[in-house]
């Protein structure tokens, strides 16, 4: 019961920042809709394959945001009070993760809308991304709690903005990674944010042809290291945040 009101609360905290949701509803819509107006002979930027990258590309701005509200949390005096409640690090980091979801579900179901009636065809593929992108936005929430663990709120913004550049650059997003190759294709196949653009487009398309082992391998161990480290690093700065 206490991490639902935990999830409450931190619900409540991000919808009273007009800030969040600019960045993380109408952002991604806003960029659709500059895609759409300018005509860009580029495969990526057709309205099927941009549509996940700007997905993925939101989802990064999550990151931030996250990583800002837990660093806010640790700096107050309202994580020092749950300290002295049987509340589990798992239970704080479940509480985090559940208030962020309803955004995320907000987010994908407007962007699709839109995405639909400015051309996108509809399917229930469509319905399938909306679920899978909800699995991967939980990754991206853990990674701002890990972040917001790790340094200060004034810090988060500097480590979030890394984050979100790493998404545009090593995702595929801007340009396949094949078009440079060398020592950047190999650090796009290490991080996980072009496995999970594959995973993306692969539900979208209905067609995972360009979705290798490899990036599943990739992303279930960024995924399940990275909710571990998130809950690791939280319990540790809450023993010494109290002390």
């Amino acid at each position: 019961m206490r991490m639902i009101n935990f999830a409450k609360r931190n619900f409540k905290e991000l919808i009273r920042d007009p800030l969040s949701l600019v960045f993380e509803i109408v952002l991604p819509l806003f960029l659709l809709f500059i895609f759409k107006q300018f005509d860009i002979p580029a495969d990526n930027y057709k309205l099927e394959n941009f549509t996940p990258s700007i997905i993925l590309f939101g989802f990064s701005f999550i990151t931030l945001f996250t990583a800002t509200l837990v660093a806010k949390d640790r700096t107050s005096s309202f994580l020092i009070r749950l300290g002295t409640s049987p509340m589990k690090p798992s239970d704080y980091i479940l509480g985090y993760i559940l208030s962020l979801l309803p955004i995320v579900l907000i987010q994908n179901v407007l962007f699709f809308l839109v995405a639909v009636i400015m051309g996108l065809e509809f399917s229930v593929s469509i319905i399938l991304t909306i679920l899978v992108s909800m699995v991967i936005s939980i990754f991206f929430i853990s990674l701002g709690i890990l972040i917001g663990s790790l340094v200060s709120e004034k810090g988060t913004g500097g480590l979030g903005s890394i984050v979100v550049q790493l998404v545009c650059f090593t995702s595929g997003m801007y340009f396949p990674k094949d078009s440079i190759g060398g020592v950047f294709e190999i650090i796009c196949e290490i991080l996980p944010f072009e496995a999970c653009l594959n995973i993306i487009q692969g539900t979208l398309h209905n067609d995972f042809s360009n979705l290798t082992p490899a990036d599943i391998v990739v992303f279930l161990i960024y995924f399940i290291a990275i909710i571990l480290l998130s809950i690791i690093v939280f319990k540790k700065r809450m023993i010494s945040d109290n002390k």
